[in-house]
């Protein structure tokens, strides 16, 4: 996985998709800061998350960013998404690599050290780690320190997903302290103040 300094913004999809969204997304990764863009709908069929995978993977090929499922490896595998992203209670890498190949896929290991040995054991391309800060968007149940990620970089040269509550003002100091892309998401989507364009533009 190519890391580029630029695109250090990991977008997570809010929870709920509307129309405008559509046009948003574009405007959004027309800022040439996002990597990946991971579709998390946890309430909707099946059919709908296929029909909204669809669309925001044609918007997500048009700006060179990898499009991931969150959770669900056999709609990443319908869907032929780039890859999936896995929480510690979803399916193991081994299944989901045989399941969808060589892909792309990350896995959740909150602030856990012998989460990410096991996630490099089973060769992980990207491990996610927090949450570093309080997040409107996901109950927090770990909470993670900088030094974290220092301390998993000493052991692994794949890619460090930061995650949890970030936003203009905390985003340097994890890039400072080496996360390779930051997760996020309530900030550009359900920020009071910003729309999803003026926000992101405030991600330097």
């Amino acid at each position: 996985m190519r890391i580029n300094k630029k695109k250090f913004i990991y977008l997570i999809s809010p929870t709920k998709i509307n129309n405008s969204f559509y046009q948003d997304l574009t405007k959004v990764l027309q800022q040439k800061k996002v990597s990946f863009f991971q579709l998390r709908l946890k309430k909707e069929t099946l059919k709908k998350k296929i029909i909204i995978g669809e669309k925001i993977k044609k918007i997500c090929k048009k700006f060179n960013v990898k499009f991931l499922i969150n959770d669900d490896v056999f709609i990443a595998k319908k869907l032929n998404a780039d890859g999936c992203h896995l929480g510690q209670k979803d399916m193991n890498i081994t299944k989901a690599r045989k399941l969808i190949g060589n892909k792309i896929i990350g896995v959740t290991c909150h602030n856990s050290i012998k989460l990410v040995k096991v996630a490099l054991k089973n060769r992980a391309d990207y491990i996610a780690l927090g949450a570093f800060h309080h997040s409107k968007t996901k109950k927090i149940k770990f909470k993670a320190h900088t030094d974290l990620i220092r301390k998993v970089k000493k052991i692994t040269k794949i890619p460090v997903v930061a995650i949890g509550g970030i936003n203009s003002d905390n985003y340097k100091k994890l890039l400072l302290n080496k996360a390779n892309f930051l997760a996020i998401s309530g900030y550009i989507w359900n920020n009071k103040n910003l729309k999803p364009l003026e926000a992101i533009k405030k991600l330097k």
